[in-house]
């Protein structure tokens, strides 16, 4: 049977209501194309512009991720991310799921036994809902702090676009920038999308002693291409290890809501008529094969299992799909 993106049990609502649906459709494209352009022009001078970074050389970076779709056993897996970073002596959390929409972080948290005390600071890739942390803080673009993670010392939330906080301090970040000296961000990197219209995001950066940089994304939304062109602007080192999201909900997304398959159409930034297909998904895997890392570390939060295994066939390195509640040595 055909994987619908919407069931036909919808089809004839839409029909029902077109008259109202194709001016807002044709509205939309129209703000889309505009955005697209104008993105696409700024993404290009921030690489442009972009400064090299003094990065201080991590000896072992280690990866322990809490929250993920695809999860070791007895632990909660979710459509959404949530990763500690652990830079010799420094501990960075990327992004916090939906926090406590769902009961993965808090689970996955507490099975982990990590210690609230030790984290020395929390980086948020984008402001949607599946990495800061749920509904209520997308509808009131407010990152709370998860109670897990709160103690005496008050740690920085670093911010792709402006939100409020509560619970940390607020540095937003504008451009390119070495967080808690072993750690950096490309500054907000930015995608057009069909729904959402504008979304800012940024990667994670680590230098690994005698190999190279170490690249992590939220989602990838302003494509792995733009992000990998800005780390190189910014830095000199080979890129050897890339992880975190690509977004290739390609034949399945993860998130369903009654018959409508929301990541394939909401999620992958196109208008709504644009499916994903694997030219997309194949220049996506020549450009990382032209950049050869060693090592890739991938997130099944928003890519299916048809773009997994496409990518671990078809790329030159050493592929692992991340679980919840593993730990890596990268």
């Amino acid at each position: 049977m055909k994987n619908f993106r919407i069931s036909p049990g919808w089809w004839p609502v839409l029909i029902l209501f077109s008259p109202i649906l194709l001016p807002w459709i044709l509205g939309k494209y129209m703000k889309y194309k505009k955005n697209k352009k104008e993105i696409a022009k700024e993404n290009r001078r921030k690489i442009a512009e972009a400064r090299n970074l003094d990065l201080e050389e991590s000896e072992k970076i280690e990866l322990q991720v809490i929250v993920e779709w695809k999860t070791k056993k007895g632990f909660r897996g979710d459509a959404a991310v949530s990763y500690l970073f652990t830079a010799d002596d420094k501990n960075m959390l990327f992004d916090i799921g939906h926090g406590k929409d769902t009961k993965a972080f808090l689970n996955n948290f507490k099975k982990l036994k990590i210690k609230s005390g030790n984290i020395d600071g929390l980086t948020i890739s984008h402001l949607h809902r599946d990495h800061m942390g749920g509904m209520k803080s997308f509808q009131e673009n407010t990152v709370v702090l998860p109670e897990e993670l709160r103690s005496k010392k008050k740690i920085t939330c670093f911010l792709p676009s402006e939100a409020k906080t509560k619970y940390c301090k607020k540095d937003t970040i504008k451009y390119e920038k070495v967080l808690l000296s072993k750690f950096a961000t490309t500054g907000p990197l930015e995608r057009a999308m069909f729904i959402f219209e504008k979304t800012a995001e940024q990667a994670l950066i680590m230098k690994l002693k005698n190999k190279g940089l170490v690249v992590f994304t939220g989602c990838g939304h302003p494509t792995i291409q733009v992000i990998l062109d800005m780390v190189k602007a910014i830095f000199d080192e080979p890129i050897y290890a890339v992880g975190g999201g690509l977004h290739f909900p390609v034949k399945s997304g993860r998130i369903k809501l009654k018959g409508i398959d929301l990541q394939r159409i909401i999620g992958t930034g196109f208008p709504i008529w644009k499916k994903l297909n694997d030219r997309d998904l194949n220049r996506t895997i020549d450009y990382i094969n032209d950049i050869n890392p060693k090592k890739i570390f991938l997130s099944a939060h928003d890519t299916d299992d048809y773009a997994l295994e496409k990518f671990k066939e078809s790329l030159n390195s050493n592929v692992e799909i991340l679980e919840a509640g593993e730990k890596y040595i990268i």
